[in-house]
């Protein structure tokens, strides 16, 4: 799809971390108090993704690049459309990032300067993997609390790289309110349960 230059003015926040951070369920109330759309990027894996994590086996790159390519290309379509959007997905390392943030028509590579922003879960080990042995016994998720280590052995974050850290062992509504005055910083927005 072609897309003129200068067509976006819409937002995209990518609400990232490892498994465990509280990604879903901050980014389903972000997305309500923002009236906005929210994707889960783990809906967006093949069957094969999933498999492989189900069976603990890390996702190579070869697995990673063509899911975060779709990623890309549906956040953009959102943009273009002038729309706001929160993304939940690892995004673990910078090149992931930076193909997400080529969402962005406008984007130069390389130069962080994109609608498409960045916003980490970031919680201790213990609570990571206490939430995810949680999620498993539940039967509500396919990542293995086995498969936390790669993922934080993945983590690649330089504060330079203009990602905001928010501590996933805080509320809900501390979370939102941070990721708001981030993104709107002259906005105010009410936050409900």
């Amino acid at each position: 799809m072609y897309f003129p230059i200068s067509a976006v003015t819409g937002k995209a926040v990518v609400i990232m971390g490892v498994s465990g951070a509280g990604r879903s369920t901050k980014d389903q109330i972000l997305a309500k108090v923002l009236k906005c759309d929210f994707l889960d990027a783990d809906d967006f894996h093949p069957q094969s993704n999933k498999e492989k994590m189900r069976q603990g086996i890390p996702l190579s790159d070869e697995d990673r690049i063509p899911w975060l390519k779709m990623l890309r290309d549906v956040l953009r379509e959102i943009l273009v459309a002038i729309n706001t959007a929160i993304l939940g997905c690892s995004s673990l390392q910078t090149h992931y990032r930076e193909i997400l943030r080529s969402a962005d028509p406008d984007y130069e590579p390389g130069s962080y300067a994109s609608v498409v922003k960045f916003v980490m879960l970031d919680a201790p080990a213990v609570v990571l993997a206490a939430r995810l042995e949680k999620r498993a016994a539940e039967g509500k998720h396919f990542m293995p609390v086995t498969l936390l280590q790669s993922q934080l052995d993945l983590l690649q974050i330089h504060d330079s790289k203009r990602i905001l850290k928010d501590d996933a062992t805080l509320s809900p509504q501390s979370t939102v309110n941070t990721i708001t005055s981030f993104i709107f910083p002259s906005t105010t927005l009410s936050w409900s349960n």
